[in-house]
C-alpha cells in the first residue's frame, strides 16, 4: 500500500479579503437590562434565595393560621 499524494493546497489568510459583519445589539427596555443584572451571577443566586425563603415564609404562615383555626378548641 503506497500512501496517496494530494493535490489540495492551501492559502494563507489574506487580510484583503475578510468579511466584515456588523451586529448591532440595541437594549430594547430599560427592564430588560435591569431584570438581567439581577437574574444573573451573584445578584441572581441572592435574588432567588430571597424569593425561595420569602415562600417558605408564606407557606409557614398560612399553616401555622389554617392549623390554628382547624384545631382550635371550643
Amino acid at each position: 500500500m503506497e500512501p496517496q499524494e494530494s493535490d489540495v493546497q492551501y492559502a494563507r489568510w489574506n487580510e484583503s479579503c475578510q468579511d466584515e459583519v456588523n451586529i448591532n445589539v440595541s437594549s430594547t427596555s430599560t427592564l430588560e437590562g435591569i431584570s438581567k443584572q439581577l437574574c444573573t451571577g451573584m445578584p441572581g443566586i441572592a435574588m432567588k434565595l430571597i424569593g425561595v425563603l420569602a415562600i417558605l415564609s408564606l407557606v409557614f404562615i398560612i399553616g401555622y393560621v389554617t392549623g390554628y383555626y382547624v384545631h382550635k378548641c371550643k
